[in-house]
């Protein structure tokens, strides 16, 4: 087994709109503005509940982002810089870091009876997720692969003129999300098989990972205000890598073959409206090995994501030590 593995960040590319919009619908009730329907509590468990497709290495959601059905604008985005790496054969601990950001507005109505007017609120999640664990040996290639996880999180929201406008005509308490911030913790573990086979003709690696983590908040400024929610998922990562029978930096270039799928379960298949995602790649991967460099490998992967309601392309760049 190698003992590094892999460094990656994903840049995002254009997806066709999935996210319905959560607008509550517009209710006669004079005088003055009044939003319909909506529960902060709930709100707050959401936004909790996206930061969990953050939480661990994961290339389906490594680079999301989806348009609000309506009116074609961002309606949520993310981020995520992370990897991990076994230390040494010698010494079969694995460490793994994982940092993300999510950016989400959920554009909320108001309406006075007559008149409607959209409020756009938007949350900043960020999160950073570290990982340790222990590679039991089941057979040659084989590796099972117990983590524990725990996670830091920090939410900010938007302020919003007609936030408040709208907290002082019907007295609803909505100081989160005006200019609102929230801390979360989570802590949990995860279950990997791996698997590991390389070859001069060609290199595979399969990983199938359980992860369960939760999260709850640990302050807020919105007194009250308290979020919660459970990550589960389960994901299948498959990689091969080939020669082209190219040579770059005197080392033989070579193409990569990539599929993914994760499976999401409770709070976080909830949260987005779908439950599971397909990620297809196809790139390339330059040895700089012969020469006296940190980097060993780059990679290079194009990759076309599929989920319900949701499709689009993402460029990863991944690079091993």
């Amino acid at each position: 087994m190698r003992a590094a593995r892999h460094l990656a960040l994903s840049l995002a590319g254009a997806l066709a709109p999935a996210l319905a919009a959560t607008q509550a619908a517009a209710q006669v009730t004079p005088p003055g503005f009044v939003l319909p329907g909506i529960d902060v509590q709930k709100r707050v468990n959401g936004i909790l509940s996206l930061m969990q497709y953050a939480l661990v290495p994961d290339v389906t959601t490594s680079s999301l982002s989806i348009s609000e059905a309506a009116s074609g604008d961002p309606g949520l985005s993310f981020t995520q810089f992370g990897g991990g790496f076994t230390v040494s054969q010698s010494t079969p601990v694995y460490l793994e870091g994982n940092a993300s950001y999510t950016r989400y507005d959920p554009t909320f109505v108001a309406t006075s009876g007559t008149e409607q007017r959209v409020l756009p609120l938007k949350w900043n999640t960020f999160s950073a997720t570290g990982g340790i664990g222990w590679d039991f040996s089941l057979a040659p290639e084989w590796k099972l692969r117990p983590i524990f996880n725990f996670t830091l999180g920090h939410v900010e929201s938007d302020s919003s003129l007609a936030v408040r406008i709208i907290e002082e005509r019907t007295g609803r308490d909505l100081s989160f999300l005006d200019g609102g911030r929230m801390n979360a913790v989570g802590y949990g573990g995860s279950l990997m098989l791996d698997w590991e086979r390389y070859r001069p003709e060609g290199e595979w690696d399969l990983e199938i990972r359980y992860s369960h983590i939760k999260l709850e908040s640990l302050d807020s400024t919105s007194s009250g205000v308290e979020g919660k929610a459970l990550a589960r998922s389960l994901g299948v990562w498959g990689r091969y890598r080939a020669p082209t029978g190219k040579t770059v930096f005197d080392r033989p270039l070579r193409y990569v073959l990539e599929v993914a799928g994760s499976n999401y379960y409770g709070d976080t298949g909830d949260a987005l409206g779908f439950d599971r995602l397909l990620s297809l790649g196809v790139g390339i991967e330059f040895d700089t090995s012969k020469y006296d460099m940190i980097i060993a490998r780059t990679r290079l992967v194009l990759r076309r994501l599929i989920g319900r309601d949701v499709e689009g392309l993402s460029l990863g760049i991944a690079v091993s030590f």
